[in-house]
This record gives C-alpha cells, sequence and structure tokens, in this order.
C-alpha cells in the first residue's frame, strides 16, 4: 500500500447551499466522465488519490479552497452523480462521513457481487487503512470521514479525514493501490503536516520486535518522525491571497481569456460562442483535466474559476458555472459517439494556456484582480451563502 500523501486544512463547519450542491455534482461528473473517456479509470482513481489535485477540483467547483468542508463536499457531490451511473462507467464510491463511514464494508461487498472483484480483500483494505492512519500513526487526527473508491478493474483509492481538537485543524489522507505491499510496515511513501513533536508509528520497520512484544512495551516507545513526501498544509486566511497564488500560471490565463479572444487562435475556433469570463473557468477546468501533477501546486488558483461559496477569492458566478457545465457536457456526449471536435478543443485551451506561461510576465495586481471580479459579479449571477450580488447602485441605468 502507498499512501500518496496528505493535507492539513482549517477546519471550517457550515453546510454547502443546494443551489451549490447540485452544481458540483454536475460538473463533478462532467469532469470525470472527461477524464474517463481521454485517460481511462485508472487515472481517475490516480487522481483522487493525490491531495494537491483533489484540492484543486474542489476549488475549481467552488468550494473554499482550502477549508476542511473540501473533502466532505466533493466526495458526497461526486458519490451523488457518480453511483446511480457506476456500471457504465465503472467507478463505485463507498463510504462518506460518520455513520455514512460505517457502511463502507456492506457498499464494498455489493459492488463486489457486481464486478466479480473480492469483496473480503476490499473490505480488509478498507479497514486496514482506517486502522494504519487512526491507530498505528497516533498523529491525534481522529478519523469521521472514510471514502472508498474503487474501479471496475479492481484499482482503488481512499480518502479519509482526521480532526483534531487540540490544533483546530482536519488532516486528510489519500491512499493509493499500486504497489501494494504490506500495511504493517512502512506502508506509506510520506505523512505530512506541521511539526506538533514526534509521533508514534507501528509500521515503520524498525517497529517490526515492537509489533512481534507489544505486550511487552514499557519505556521504549518506537518513534520515528516521517519525511515530508506530497505536503499541503493550507493557511488559516480565509480570503486567497497573493502568495497563495502562482502569478504567472494565474496571469497568462487571465491574458489569454480577458484580452485575446478565441478568434485569435485557430485550435480554439470551436470554443466560440462562450464569452471570455467562461473561457477563463473553461481554462481552469481544461487544467484539472489534461494538466499534469506539478500543476496543481498552487490549487487556490483554480478557484478564480468559480470563485466560492463564502465569497473567497469572490461569489460564485452562477451563470458562468452552468455555462461551463452546458459546454463540458455537451463535450462529452458528443465524443462518446465519436464527435471529437470539442474535446479536442478544450486539450488546446489546456496547451495554449500552457505555451502561454512560458515566456509571460506577471505584472498584473492581484487585489485588483479580484476587486474586478467582485464588481461584476452581479452580472454573472454572483452568489454566497449570504444570498445573491446585487447591482451596484452606482451602475444603474440613468433614464436622465
Amino acid at each position: 500500500m502507498k499512501r500518496s500523501g496528505s493535507a492539513d486544512l482549517p477546519l471550517h463547519y457550515g453546510q454547502v447551499p443546494p443551489w451549490l450542491a447540485q452544481r458540483m455534482a454536475k460538473l463533478g461528473l462532467a469532469i470525470t466522465e472527461a477524464i474517463l473517456a481521454e485517460y481511462g479509470k485508472a487515472e481517475v482513481i490516480r487522481r483522487l488519490s493525490s491531495p494537491f489535485w483533489f484540492q484543486s477540483l474542489g476549488a475549481v467547483m467552488g468550494m473554499d479552497w482550502h477549508s476542511s468542508g473540501i473533502t466532505t463536499s466533493v466526495m458526497g457531490a461526486l458519490k451523488k452523480a457518480i453511483n446511480p451511473l457506476s456500471k457504465e462507467l465503472g467507478i463505485y464510491i463507498c463510504g462518506g462521513k460518520g455513520k455514512l463511514s460505517r457502511e463502507t464494508p456492506n457498499e464494498l461487498l455489493r459492488v463486489a457481487e457486481k464486478t466479480g472483484l473480492d469483496g473480503q480483500m476490499l473490505v480488509r483494505s478498507s479497514k486496514l487503512s482506517a486502522k494504519v492512519d487512526n491507530t498505528a500513526i497516533q498523529d491525534g487526527f481522529q478519523l469521521y470521514l472514510h471514502n472508498f473508491i474503487l474501479s471496475s478493474d479492481g484499482d482503488w483509492a481512499v480518502v479519509q479525514q482526521g480532526m483534531s481538537n487540540f490544533s483546530g485543524t482536519a488532516r486528510r489522507y489519500h491512499w493509493h493501490s499500486e504497489n501494494l505491499k504490506s500495511f504493517v510496515e512502512e506502508p506509506h511513501t510520506g505523512i505530512c503536516g506541521i511539526n506538533q513533536g514526534q509521533i508514534l508509528n507501528l509500521t515503520a520497520s524498525a517497529a517490526n520486535p515492537t509489533r512481534e512484544a507489544i505486550m511487552g512495551l514499557t519505556t521504549e516507545t518506537p518513534t520515528r518522525m516521517i519525511a515530508e513526501i506530497q505536503k499541503l498544509v493550507l493557511p488559516r486566511h480565509h480570503e486567497v491571497k497573493a502568495k497563495d497564488i502562482n502569478l504567472k500560471r494565474l496571469g497568462s490565463i487571465l491574458w489569454l481569456t480577458q484580452e485575446k479572444r478565441p478568434s485569435d487562435f485557430e485550435e480554439l475556433l470551436l470554443l466560440e460562442g462562450i464569452g471570455p469570463r467562461t473561457l477563463q473557468s473553461m481554462a481552469l477546468v481544461s487544467e484539472v483535466i489534461h494538466g499534469t501533477p506539478s500543476r496543481f501546486t498552487d490549487p487556490a488558483r483554480f478557484s478564480f474559476a468559480h470563485g466560492g461559496k463564502d465569497g473567497h477569492p469572490f461569489p460564485v458566478p452562477v451563470n458562468v458555472y452552468d455555462e461551463t457545465i452546458d459546454f463540458l457536457r455537451q463535450t462529452v456526449e458528443k465524443a462518446k459517439i465519436g464527435n471529437t471536435d470539442k474535446q479536442e478543443a478544450i486539450k488546446s485551451l489546456h496547451r495554449i494556456a500552457g505555451n502561454a506561461e512560458k515566456d509571460f510576465v506577471p505584472n498584473m495586481e492581484f487585489e485588483k484582480v479580484i476587486e474586478q471580479e467582485r464588481k461584476n459579479s452581479w452580472k454573472y449571477g454572483g452568489r454566497t451563502v449570504f444570498g445573491k450580488e446585487k447591482q451596484p447602485k452606482d451602475e444603474q441605468l440613468k433614464l436622465f
């Protein structure tokens, strides 16, 4: 078993409003189908096992870019959208938060009946991954969410989250079935987070004598500090700041979509008909679908697709969100019948944005970019948990 990584997130409470939850499910399904069509089931599982990609997915869906709530809301949206189509897609999502996590074994057994996979092995893997993170690795986080995602081919990932009342943070753990060797000896590529002192790690190879004589453990506690691999520790501040963003990456996308037009690029002619603001969202969605792992080191950048439900960096532009979903769903449906023109256009958008970035020198004033998005929010159906954005009085048309 290889752990892909972990993420430390500030604890945030509250509910995802229905208007956003419904759109998250639709966009999550469209992105999943696009990845399936282009890269296959194993790639969907691999992506979900990456803490950086997962955080970027949550941000592009309009969730708060850094909060613990991304885990519950993204997995809930994906489960709601994907499971009714699991037979067709070959992807199954089990478990969830609280009591839903305890249903994971039964759900896995039902999936095994449908797919012919070894149900008992899947249940064992689910339970052991939770035991390792909750008991064998005593880092002060108590698990309260456990999702087990698998494909009909047998590849699987685990996304689970624990809470620390002491530090006021949540820690998300990602697992991937690739290269499965042992749950009890060196199963992790890394356990990462804020250094809070030494932790008890009974899975370390150095702890083998301890595992054999655990009842005789007295004063010698086997401890080991684990190397930081796939480290994602997000700040407590809610607003998006320039230091949270790769300004070169974001700036090149804004330049491409706002100052240039699709007609300037022969490869993007099939994207005509969508406005510059939706093109901005599509460029970031394209990267979530086609980007390489190195592109997700700054997840906050993806919040510039559809904002955040609490208004950071700006309110969710509902009209743009809907247009993005519709365009992506049309692309997926056409690709199913062999018409891949728009699918290739979306890939071109990702590639052209990457090429524009190479020689791009960011000179934008970051705060002014956010200010402009907020100022125009009402034009795009901007909405937060606090309500709909209203047209500023000083921008209302005067009759006389």
